[in-house]
């Protein structure tokens, strides 16, 4: 009898955590104000066995991927680079944040990670990490994956699942 079908293996381990600062700017041209959480990062990835080690990618490479990139941004300030009504600028050992033209923050540079995304939220760090993730995982040869879902946990109860279909 033939079959087919693929597999979904999940990652979703207590240690892919981290804690970070943000804000983010609000319809009606509001921003909220500086606060932090205690992120949760969980993966689940869609795809066709390896024939030589009958699994869809090593649990190992993808646990040392995660680990990394929540390391990256444990107990930093997340600031959103392109966002229009931000201006993100360092000066010296400091990173200035305008919004819509008044100064409002300034942080040491070390404790602040500026990343390509228009704001800071669950949903775009999702989007943020699973192309970070789609990147490393194919460095490291996962090329039978035809899918990455990638949930961030700001708060339980609260998150932003992303789902990335690959060619």
């Amino acid at each position: 009898m033939a079959t087919s079908g693929e597999f979904r293996v999940a990652v979703t381990k207590e240690d892919l955590v981290f804690a970070a600062a943000h804000f983010i700017t609000l319809a009606g041209h509001r921003c909220e104000a500086l606060h932090g959480h205690n992120y949760r990062v969980g993966v689940t990835l869609e795809g066709a066995l390896d024939g030589a080690s009958w699994f869809v990618v090593d649990f190992a490479a993808v646990k040392s991927i995660m680990r990394r990139l929540t390391s990256e941004l444990d107990h930093h300030v997340l600031l959103p680079h392109d966002n229009p009504k931000l201006a993100v600028t360092t000066e010296g050992g400091s990173v200035h944040v305008a919004y819509d033209g008044e100064a409002r923050y300034v942080f040491p540079v070390k404790d602040c990670i500026v990343l390509p995304i228009p704001n800071t939220t669950v949903e775009m760090l999702a989007q943020y990490l699973t192309g970070r993730l789609r990147r490393e995982l194919a460095s490291v040869g996962a090329a039978r994956l035809r899918a990455i879902e990638l949930e961030v946990e700001e708060n339980f109860g609260q998150a932003a699942i992303y789902r990335e279909t690959l060619d």
